[in-house]
């Protein structure tokens, strides 16, 4: 997720320049070079980096709604699935799943670098900052873990973010290769476990499946408190899934930390940057795309039930190619008039990411819990999923509207305040 730290960079890059106005002083008002120095305005934030962030939120909400409607992870489709579900269900599987929390997370290590450099023009010592940012993060994750979604990230990238904080010292070439051999030595482990479990016979285990199922189904329908007991009976599967997806996260972060280091997000519209660009996206969508397409047909169809594990394997290892072609692909298309109106729109939902992204949770709770309407396991993929993206596309609009009047999301104010053991700053 991002963090609600104060503008994030004073470079700018051709995008940047022809959307300047986000992040400026004033909705639509241009700093005029009359005005004294003691009331410029904080650096402009990275246009870029916001709307990345903002196109991944879409990302990870269309993962999340299929887990809280009783789609995704709780039995599937089911057998009344029409058609269309089940296409809609394949091509989330196919392009978003595992997919969008990995550039969540190559977007925190970049964001962290930005933080590091707020810190030092403030003239304050990071480490306390950072520290503090993530017991915040910790906090907000578990209430969030507990009362809305098991399936948070906010507590995984808290507990990891420890290692970034570790590392952020290290030469960016070093950390590279690190990150590099974290991937190697998951991808191994994971490599390893699909063909173990590729060689097992899973037949018979079906009516353990509905039985747990049915459980489930009936806890989520019921009361506030069944909801939150059951979401506690989640964590140890939680638990297990940052087992087998921490040392990804990681990776990720370090990578994010080396491009922010190295401002690989600003100036894409060079030469020599456009050029790389293009090549990542090529490689990325050769690699991430069939990769999406084992993992889709393991989960969805038409393989059965001994693939599924294994080719969820293959989508994740392959995730971080589509992930990249995803950004690098955006970031081209920033570069020219069309997209950067599209960044614009964007990038005010990347500015309150947190805010978002906890709302998204509240909502899908009321939707499909016992907290509100209770339609867990009672609405398609196809429904789900198109409900996901007009919400998506309300937050797109309420955000633009915020971040004309705000510098800051609410909870992005909160957890700034806990980091900066202070409250912050109004808008200039």
């Amino acid at each position: 997720m991002k963090h609600p730290e104060t503008s994030e960079t004073s470079e700018t890059s051709g995008t940047s320049e022809r959307i300047g106005r986000i992040g400026s002083i004033g909705p639509g008002r241009p700093v005029s070079a009359a005005e004294p120095a003691a009331v410029m305005p904080r650096p402009h934030r990275i246009v870029e980096v916001d709307a990345l962030r903002g196109f991944a939120l879409c990302g990870i909400f269309l993962a999340n709604v299929l887990v809280m409607a009783g789609i995704e992870g709780r039995g599937g489709d089911g057998p009344s699935a029409s058609g269309l579900d089940q296409a809609a269900h394949w091509l989330v599987m196919m392009l978003v799943q595992t997919k969008f929390y990995l550039l969540f997370s190559f977007l925190f290590g970049y964001s962290t670098t930005l933080q590091m450099d707020s810190a030092e023009r403030d003239g304050a010592p990071f480490a306390p900052r950072m520290l503090r940012r993530l017991l915040g993060l910790f906090v907000l994750g578990a209430l969030h873990a507990v009362l809305l979604y098991p399936g948070d990230i906010l507590t995984t990238y808290a507990v990891l973010g420890l290692v970034l904080f570790a590392a952020r010292t290290v030469d960016p070439a070093r950390m590279w290769r690190a990150a590099l051999r974290v991937y190697g030595a998951v991808a191994a482990l994971y490599l390893l476990l699909g063909a173990a479990v590729a060689l097992v016979d899973t037949g018979g285990g079906d009516e353990g499946l509905s039985a747990s199922t049915a459980e489930l189904t009936a806890a989520y329908r019921g009361g506030p408190a069944d909801v939150v007991r059951a979401n506690m009976d989640a964590w140890t599967d939680i638990l297990a899934g940052l087992l087998m997806m921490g040392g990804m996260v990681v990776a990720a972060f370090l990578a994010g930390f080396v491009a922010g280091r190295r401002r690989l997000l600003t100036g894409t519209g060079t030469p020599d940057r456009v050029a790389r660009l293009r090549r990542i996206c090529g490689w990325g969508l050769a690699v991430g795309l069939p990769g999406g397409v084992l993992m889709a047909a393991g989960t969805v169809g038409p393989l059965g039930a001994r693939w599924e594990i294994p080719m969820f394997i293959v989508g994740m290892l392959t995730a971080p190619a589509l992930s990249g072609a995803y950004a690098c692909g955006l970031l081209l298309w920033f570069t020219t008039p069309r997209g950067a109106r599209l960044a614009a729109r964007l990038a005010p939902a990347g500015r309150m990411a947190l805010t978002n992204y906890l709302v998204q949770s509240l909502v899908m709770a009321l939707v499909f819990t016992g907290y509100g309407a209770a339609l867990y396991g009672r609405v398609g993929a196809a429904a789900v999923l198109g409900g996901a993206l007009l919400f998506y596309g309300c937050q797109l609009l309420f955000s633009a509207r915020l971040m004309e009047r705000h510098r800051l999301g609410p909870v992005e104010r909160l957890l700034r305040t806990v980091t900066l053991w202070g409250r912050p700053t109004p808008r200039a």
